[in-house]
């Protein structure tokens, strides 16, 4: 039988507003906000707490020790799991650069934990292995590959409906084909670990591609030959309205300056948050070896044990809040759409909004944006 439920609050986030009222909503979906207490089966009283959309992560390789790549089905579960804790309640595993056939068990092991998870698992997100070895980063460069026909056809033949994403290099994508197959197939094509020029970046957005894969994280600037300037990937994201941009919203592989300051030329509505995390993120491991590549972890981020580079962060999607509202002065509501509405335009989900007819995956949290409670229709998460 049907339930109405009902949350009251006077801190409900709607729109970049806070509305004081109630919220409705019925077989996963949101029916009414309101001023008007009406009769409601399950009833609860979130008074001086925010009430928000579920968070959006699409891109996080893990949390609480578990790993979404060379993983079992479990570990994929319990690292969602984790994650809902502080606040994803819809969530894009990513696997990073491998050999191939590890790469393809990696999507089969998320696609088996869908459905099995507290939250929403939408798709695996795929970071390789058609990266540029120039821009690399964390990832290891014996995986990384040219776009090959045969792998990623196949791949997506027998999957393409658990892959929601594909991280790749434009400049090696010729004509722009690989990008072309992906958007053909409503598989989001996302610039990153790219040494791209704008020409390369021209040609990718002219086939679907409209997102740039971690900001400032392994993505190419300005550079000159013989004295003539060609825009790299990051000029190409301000100069292209089309193009959406996620950032790693830490505070430590971005400063807060710089999040103000791509904030600021994108606008709201093109900004989204990730946690781009790794399995450490959530314990007090310090260093070991991940994807056969030694890290640290110290001054509140992973770095490769050189220190060369950063490795990925140890956040979790409530940790992205507070640095936007307490480093970088971002109301509470607009920290927020950056977390939910903006990756739910990228995917296409009926989420990301407190909004009537949207999908009921709801989060309350305190003053100090720590989770207390997640609603995902009818089920109910106390933390």
């Amino acid at each position: 039988m049907e339930k109405l439920m009902r949350i009251k609050s006077d801190k409900i986030i709607v729109g970049e507003t806070l509305f004081d009222g109630y919220v409705y909503a019925m077989n996963g979906k949101i029916l009414e906000i309101s001023t008007q207490d009406k009769p409601a089966d399950i009833c609860y009283d979130c008074t001086g707490r925010y009430v928000s959309a579920g968070f959006i992560d699409m891109h996080t390789h893990g949390a609480g020790g578990y790993a979404f790549m060379n993983s079992s089905v479990e570990d994929v579960i319990k690292g969602c799991d984790y994650h809902l804790a502080h606040g994803t309640t819809s969530i894009v595993p990513t696997i990073s650069a491998g050999e191939f056939e590890t790469m393809k068990q990696a999507v089969v092991n998320i696609h088996k934990a869908k459905g099995k998870t507290k939250g929403n698992i939408l798709g695996t997100h795929l970071e390789g292995p058609y990266l540029s070895p120039k821009q690399a980063g964390a990832q290891c460069p014996a995986f990384i590959t040219a776009p090959k026909k045969e792998d990623y056809e196949s791949l997506i033949k027998e999957y393409g409906e658990s892959i929601t994403r594909w991280t790749y290099a434009p400049e090696n994508d010729e004509n722009g084909e690989f990008c072309k197959y992906l958007t053909a197939r409503n598989i989001v094509a996302s610039a990153g670990h790219t040494d791209a020029k704008y020409q390369d970046m021209a040609v990718a957005i002219e086939n679907g591609c409209n997102l740039i894969t971690h900001l400032y994280s392994c993505t190419s600037t300005v550079t000159r030959d013989h004295g003539f300037r060609s825009l790299g990937v990051i000029e190409s994201a301000y100069l292209r309205d089309e193009l959406y941009v996620e950032i790693i919203a830490d505070g430590k592989h971005l400063p807060p300056d710089l999040i103000k300051m791509i904030i600021k030329i994108k606008g709201t509505n093109k900004v989204a948050l990730i946690t781009d995390s790794l399995e450490i993120a959530g314990t007090d491991i310090q260093e070991g070896v991940m994807s056969g590549t030694e890290f640290i972890v110290e001054d509140g981020v992973c770095k490769l044990k050189d220190r060369s580079a950063f490795a990925g962060s140890v956040a979790t999607a409530d940790c992205l809040i507070r640095t936007l509202v307490n480093d970088c002065g971002f109301s509470i509501p607009t920290a927020v759409k950056m977390l939910t509405k903006v990756p739910a335009k990228i995917l296409g989900l009926n989420k990301g909004e407190i909004s009537i007819g949207k999908d009921s995956d709801i989060i309350v949290f305190n003053e100090k944006i720590c989770v207390e409670r997640v609603f995902i229709g009818e089920r109910v998460y106390k933390m």
